[in-house]
């Protein structure tokens, strides 16, 4: 029989960097429990705050209704909140022998929080974000930067990804008083992995792995010990004992199922609301998710049918997704399940055909690609100037660092030029999509244009 994770472990309420006996001073306080504190410290942080002015689809767009980044993680969260209860629910009564102090809620908590936090680390312009760094790393402007560092480190920026940066800002970067990041608890950091692996694994065994789990990283090189810390405590299965790579946390499929249903839906419904997609296809489109009789009602707004149906899918692929995660749960502690749930769900297809003409109809329309071009431009533009400055060998001299780099400190000169690139890119990737243009016009004296319809 496969090795197991064991929920007992999984669910571990120790925080990150922690001492024990404040962990142990902390269980008896009722008023909130240990999950509720991550979720709460995640919305007071600045990095989360940040997100108001962060892509989402529509970049730098004159639109009150739209959503941003701050309002899809926050939707996000509410429906991992629900699928976490009741999935927990039903993990409660099969394991409440080993769960006997934990309640459906701590699940919801859980998976609520990494949610709340799972785009944290996107720099401006959205997905066109990351795909800036990862070029201007790769450009021809980059390798005698790159050429200082090991291949390891290299990879970390070539193949730059948000999920890595996110783990270092709730991990490193969000500090408060004596606090060296949020401290969050293992089991929600765990939850938050969506990718856990580094940026490079060696050997011939990775190519062939086809698991959604590796699609991506989920951490640099800087933070390595702090995953191999967290792999430890919740027991997550290691894939390669070469490589710094394993399963999933169970959670991470429910977060990753609440994220999915948000944006394929919620993008639909703004793409209705932008005029890229007809009322008679989102109306039909979302029909395709529900049976006749759970449209109770629809009326002569058509706006309002559309939030209608939006929120009767929502509940409908919640419910769906639940039911594989159980049917699957064994799969899943083992490591052998590594597929989205939304991808084998019974509306899997309808889901796909929503993505297709959601991805054709609004995020290749012209007005979206121009702005994000632009974007393009202002990150490649940021790193151009700032990896320039602190390449040189008096970083003190730099009106760059002084002035426009303020997480650079007087003794920052002693880190290694890896740790000295990664503070440019927690600048750059901190930033909001306006104050990137503002500090790139200060730079360079010209001005881009904002989208509109």
């Amino acid at each position: 029989m496969a090795t197991l994770m064991a929920w007992s472990r999984l669910l571990s309420r120790k925080r990150l960097g922690e001492i024990l006996e404040t962990y142990e001073a902390e269980i008896p306080a009722q008023n909130r429990t240990s999950f509720q504190r991550d979720f709460d410290r995640i919305v007071f942080s600045s990095s989360f705050r940040r997100l108001k002015d962060k892509t989402q689809v529509f970049p730098l767009f004159n639109n009150d209704y739209v959503r941003n980044r701050l309002i899809h993680s926050l939707e996000a969260s509410c429906v991992g909140r629900s699928l976490g209860t009741i999935v927990g629910e039903e993990i409660i009564k099969r394991h409440s022998k080993n769960l006997h102090d934990y309640i459906a809620s701590d699940f919801g908590d859980i998976i609520a929080a990494a949610c709340l936090s799972h785009d944290i680390g996107n720099p401006p312009f959205g997905h066109t974000g990351e795909d800036a760094i990862q070029e201007w790393f790769k450009s021809a402007r980059a390798q005698s930067v790159l050429q200082q560092l090991n291949l390891l480190q290299q990879a970390d920026l070539t193949c730059f990804e948000g999920n890595a940066q996110g783990f270092r800002i709730i991990t490193q970067k969000e500090k408060q008083a004596d606090r060296i990041g949020l401290q969050l608890t293992y089991a929600t950091l765990g939850t938050f992995m969506k990718y856990p692996r580094e940026s490079s694994i060696s050997g011939e065994v990775f190519p062939q792995y086809q698991g959604k789990s590796t699609a991506k990283h989920g951490f640099f090189q800087a933070e390595k010990n702090l995953v191999e810390q967290i792999a430890t405590e919740v027991g997550l299965i290691r894939r390669d004992a070469k490589s710094a790579w394993w399963c999933r946390h169970p959670l991470v499929f429910l977060i990753e199922a609440a994220d999915d249903i948000c944006y394929h839906i919620v993008d639909l419904e703004d793409g209705f609301r932008m005029g890229y997609i007809t009322y008679e296809e989102a109306e039909n489109l979302l029909k395709t998710l529900l049976e006749e009789d759970n449209l109770e009602y629809l009326g002569s707004d058509l706006l309002d049918n559309i939030k209608y149906l939006r929120s009767k899918a929502i509940h409908q692929l919640i419910l769906e997704a639940k039911h594989i995660f159980l049917d699957f749960e064994s799969e899943i502690l083992s490591g052998e399940f590594d597929a989205p749930l939304t991808s084998v769900i019974p509306s899997a297809d309808s889901l796909k055909e929503i993505v297709d003409i959601t991805r054709r109809k609004v995020y290749e329309s012209c007005e979206v690609i121009e702005v994000k071009v632009a974007g393009y431009e202002v990150l490649g533009g940021l790193l151009e100037e700032f990896i320039t400055a602190i390449s040189q060998e008096d970083l003190s001299k730099s009106y760059l660092i002084k002035k426009l780099l303020p997480n650079f400190k007087a003794d920052d000169e002693n880190l290694d030029l890896y740790n000295k690139i990664l503070k440019v890119t927690d600048y750059i990737s901190g930033m909001t999509d306006s104050y990137a243009v503002s500090v790139y016009k200060k730079i360079k004296g010209i001005s881009l244009p904002r989208g509109g319809k």
